[in-house]
């Protein structure tokens, strides 16, 4: 594979999975935006903040091989800026809309959205996002010894998210999102058994900095 398209592999995966992501939200109340409000449009950025922390996922597992000698730091810095507005707007969004309604402040306000006894899948929404901003302190952390514990809770994060969007997420009830989204979950967790495996029998590759 040329390098040329070796450099495009990782914005072009991260393309596709986001626009999935669009694409299936916006089929869901039939792209009739007039009817948009609060409460249909932040499902998306969940979606496109978990799609797009998957392709990271995908292309940091392939660095050492398919995307070897291949300058990856633009491809992470700007998708992840887009990540960590997604993941910012997403829950708050929905939280200063149940708040403006009469509803109060999470965790109460979240009983008023979500079906009966499904209230703590929703804040597990929430603690995961204070896992993935933790990580934004790799730039001053990372060099820790500690900071390895930073990468296992988003990993944990990571996971905890699959089954927050697979219980809450409207386009994730049925169809062929769904399928796309148990793809996701799969190769996640196979990308997680490969990483701890390395790091446990202490071979390179992953980096222990940022977790690839």
């Amino acid at each position: 594979m040329g390098t040329r398209w070796r450099i495009a592999l990782p914005w072009t995966l991260t393309s596709i999975v986001g626009l999935l992501a669009i694409y299936v939200w916006g089929q869901s109340f039939g792209w009739n935006t007039q009817a948009i409000n609060a409460y249909q449009f932040f499902p998306v950025l969940g979606l496109l903040a978990y799609s797009i922390m998957w392709s990271h996922y995908m292309v940091g597992s392939v660095k050492h091989s398919l995307l070897k000698n291949v300058q990856l730091d633009d491809y992470f810095r700007y998708t992840g800026y887009v990540v960590l507005a997604a993941i910012v707007l997403h829950p708050g969004i929905l939280i200063y809309q149940l708040f403006h309604d009469g509803f109060g402040l999470p965790p109460g306000s979240y009983a008023h959205f979500v079906a009966p006894g499904m209230s703590w899948i929703a804040l597990l929404g929430t603690a995961s996002l204070f896992a993935f901003l933790a990580f934004e302190l790799h730039r001053w952390y990372s060099q820790k010894s500690w900071w390895k514990y930073v990468i296992a809770a988003g990993d944990v994060a990571m996971l905890a998210i699959f089954y927050h969007g697979l219980r809450l997420g409207s386009q994730l009830q049925g169809g062929w999102y769904r399928v796309v989204w148990f793809f996701y979950g799969a190769t996640l967790l196979a990308m997680l058994v490969r990483k701890y495996s390395l790091l446990a029998l202490r071979k390179p590759g992953v980096d222990v900095t940022t977790g690839w």
